[in-house]
């Protein structure tokens, strides 16, 4: 095989930081099998995950003056046959690949396989490569509620902010619709209320649609509780959202805001 340019510093670290990955990267023992099967020194196993598999790559790639073996390695980790029980898996990884490699001239192909590709000499470039979330959503129908403030978010497939914003934005629908200006709880039982509400989803005629009223109600407090109070105030790192995490949020926010949309003030 041909020697392989050398891949820059940036882009191989930006490639070993999605393969080490705290929450959705190859385990530690998954980093020393691989390097050991394709021949690659684990020269500093006590690192982090990401500076450990940098640190084997850089040296066996200025040994032999190529990039050969970082190819050689995303490969073997891409594999689809170890995803068989992990599709959501290997779209993260593949995603993120696509954008680091995409500066170096390649992607990871539907087969796992690296691939030489235009190279891209924009970050919106690299990005707008990885985008497969934000078209996912568009294809579920996704409430545009949801989507309006988040675009920036999603177009970096930064999901622990993307919800954090898109939940915010449901509670400044809430604020608009109504004419108060409170937060969170406070503001979901004060604008659904039951006895006195200023939003009804319905016309609150009956018992099914008064319980239907309150369990919206119920359902924005938990949002609140349960999604938006964690990840405002815990950081990315302790406070994780994978991909499927973030579908299904968005999942429930559009639910919403299509009750939303059909809400009368009282």
């Amino acid at each position: 095989m041909a020697i392989l340019p050398c891949f820059a510093s940036a882009e191989l670290e930006a490639a070993c930081k999605v393969l080490g990955d705290t929450t959705n990267g190859l385990t530690g023992g998954e980093i020393a099998y691989l390097l050991s099967e394709i021949g690659v020194v684990d020269t500093d196993p006590s690192l982090t995950k990401w500076k450990r598999l940098y640190n084997a790559l850089v040296v066996k790639q200025n040994e032999v003056k190529g990039g050969n073996f970082v190819i050689q390695f995303i490969n073997k980790a891409m594999a689809p046959a170890k995803y068989t029980t992990a599709t959501e898996l290997f779209h993260w990884r593949r995603d993120g690949l696509n954008v680091a490699l995409a500066f170096a001239g390649y992607r990871v192909r539907e087969d796992g396989k690296v691939a030489h590709s235009t190279r891209e000499s924009t970050l919106d470039g690299a990005r707008a490569r990885a985008g497969r979330l934000r078209s996912l959503l568009e294809n579920r129908g996704t409430h545009t509620e949801v989507l309006r403030y988040c675009k920036a978010e999603l177009l970096q497939e930064n999901y622990f902010h993307a919800v954090l914003e898109a939940v915010k934005g449901l509670a400044e629908r809430l604020r608009m619709m109504s004419g108060l200006g409170s937060d969170g709880a406070d503001l979901v039982n004060t604008v659904l209320s039951v006895k006195s509400p200023i939003l009804a989803i319905n016309t609150l005629k009956t018992d099914t649609e008064l319980s239907e009223q309150k369990g919206i109600a119920n359902m924005l407090v938990g949002i609140f509780g349960a999604i938006r109070n964690p990840v405002a105030h815990a950081p990315k790192t302790t406070w994780a959202m994978p991909e499927q995490d973030a579908i299904d949020v968005f999942g429930i926010l559009s639910y919403v805001h299509r009750k939303l949309d059909g809400a009368t003030k009282i």
